[in-house]
């Protein structure tokens, strides 16, 4: 399945280039991702070269399915992401002053006798980056069984002074500053 996200870099025309991808929670597999239960994200993306430049802009869109981290259920999540590289080859730089930011783009190094580049690393990257930090249902979309229970531990500890001090031994100091 990793062979589905290459981009063959040997042999590119000069020009624009179109990639299309559809990516599924058997993609999440791979990465021994267990919390991505389903997903159907359409990438889309546009490889430009033109003499020693090679950019890559592409577009992420669908859902994934992750459990609430609330109640537990699946919550189903959209994915937006916006991908912009630029590839250099050679050796990476080592110096912060040799580093160069080229229009906000995300500056990927390959080996000079690279032929292709695996975009399944970045797609998968930017597909989890994209998900929220508190993977929630909307307001009362969780199982209301599920936040009964949660409610009712903290009913148990609120009932628990309601039922009598008489088992209680902090109860003799329950007085103690009240004067």
């Amino acid at each position: 399945m990793k062979d589905d996200f290459i981009i063959p870099l040997n042999g590119l025309k000069p020009g624009k280039t179109s990639f299309g991808w559809k990516v599924g929670a058997e993609f999440f597999r791979q990465f021994e991702n267990k919390d991505i239960r389903a997903a159907e994200i359409s990438v889309d993306a546009v490889v430009e070269k033109s003499g020693t430049y090679l950019g890559i802009d592409a577009v992420m869109k669908g859902v994934v399915t992750v459990p609430c981290d609330r109640c537990g259920d699946d919550v189903e999540l959209p994915v937006n992401a916006d991908i912009q590289l630029s590839v250099k080859f050679g050796s990476e730089p080592v110096a912060e002053e040799e580093i160069v930011v080229s229009e906000g783009r995300e500056t990927v190094y390959l080996p000079e006798d690279g032929a292709d580049m695996d975009m399944s690393q970045t797609i998968y990257d930017f597909a989890c980056l994209s998900l929220p930090m508190q993977k929630v249902h909307g307001e009362g979309g969780c199982n209301p069984d599920a936040l009964r229970y949660l409610a009712g531990s903290e009913d148990a500890a609120d009932n628990a002074g309601e039922r009598g001090d008489e088992n209680n031994p902090f109860a003799v100091l329950k007085g103690l500053y009240d004067n």
